[in-house]
């Protein structure tokens, strides 16, 4: 899959192709929805090519930052989510405030028609796009007769469900992360760097590799959770391990601020992952987050989420 981060990158040589155009954020089964769709609307109008149109960063973080959504994805995980669900390409518009003033008239022109020589566009049915959102499927449709293309809007049902992005954020706000997993279609993880932490976990006996919250991103509500980390870096990439998981920032103990992801690696108290990438994956929440009142207690919680933790992923 080949990757274009500005209009420019983009073959001029490029043949008629099926367009999908969206943030894609979280690439939930609503997204998965879309982009198969465009598969099956390329082979109806005889093209091969299907191109995904993303944004990075998202248009909100741009125009509104103090109400910019957190993001459940980066834009590299984006786009391995989106070569997984079957585009062909993908052209990642560098969204900036010119490109914001852009009239819809001018999106479709310069983007759908001049580099992408589309044939097909395949939508969510609520997408706006252009200059204050004025552009949406009417217009596009309208468009589409004038530059011999066709247009074709998908519903994001899920059933009664409306997947979204949205939706997702707030399951993850509620710590509800097995809601989560059924609108993206698989658990949601946290990937990041291991930093070394106050080594509290070690000298419990409890030793945890620590990921800060990236800022700016989704993460499941205060609490512990089972679930897996997987190395991604190293001689054992790809080794992945049961783990119980703790999301905050350890309120039992005074003066930590920084939110971070915990994962104990049930049974294993020799693994060194500092400054390894990893992928934390979230199964199931145990209980929220609690102040105890004394080590004993919180020792005596922590041996029981193990346990749960336990339980839970050997269903």
């Amino acid at each position: 899959m080949r990757v274009w981060r500005d209009l420019s990158d983009v073959p001029a040589d490029l043949g008629r192709t099926v367009a999908t155009i969206g943030n894609f954020d979280g690439m939930h089964l609503g997204h998965q929805h879309v982009v198969r769709r465009a598969r099956e609307v390329a082979a109806e109008v005889g093209v091969d090519h299907v191109v995904a149109v993303t944004f990075d960063p998202h248009p909100i973080a741009v125009l509104r930052p103090e109400h910019a959504p957190p993001t459940l994805t980066t834009i590299e995980e984006r786009l391995r989510l989106l070569g997984r669900a079957g585009v062909d390409d993908v052209l990642v518009i560098p969204f900036s405030r010119e490109i914001a003033a852009w009239t819809p008239e001018e999106f479709i022109d310069r983007i759908l028609v001049e580099t992408l020589h589309v044939r097909a566009v395949v939508v969510g049915a609520n997408f706006r796009f252009g200059n204050r959102a004025a552009g949406d499927c009417n217009l596009l449709r309208a468009a589409g007769a004038e530059h011999d293309f066709v247009l074709e809007e998908v519903s994001l049902d899920g059933g009664p469900q409306v997947w979204s992005s949205t939706y997702v954020r707030t399951c993850l706000a509620a710590g509800d992360v097995t809601g989560a997993a059924e609108a993206l279609g698989r658990v949601f993880t946290v990937t990041g760097t291991v930093v070394e932490g106050d080594k509290r976990g070690r000298e419990l006996g409890f030793p945890t590799a620590n990921v800060p919250v990236r800022p700016g991103a989704a993460a499941p509500a205060d609490g512990v959770y089972a679930g897996r980390l997987t190395v991604l870096a190293g001689p054992d990439a790809g080794t992945t391990y049961p783990a119980a998981i703790s999301v905050g920032t350890n309120p039992t103990f005074a003066g930590e601020r920084e939110r971070r992801v915990e994962s104990y690696v049930l049974d294993r108290t020799d693994l060194d992952l500092y400054g390894r990438e990893v992928e934390v994956a979230f199964v199931e929440r145990l209980r929220g987050m609690v102040r105890f009142d004394s080590i004993d207690d919180l020792l005596s919680a922590m041996a029981d989420d193990v346990d749960r933790a336990r339980t839970v992923l050997a269903d």
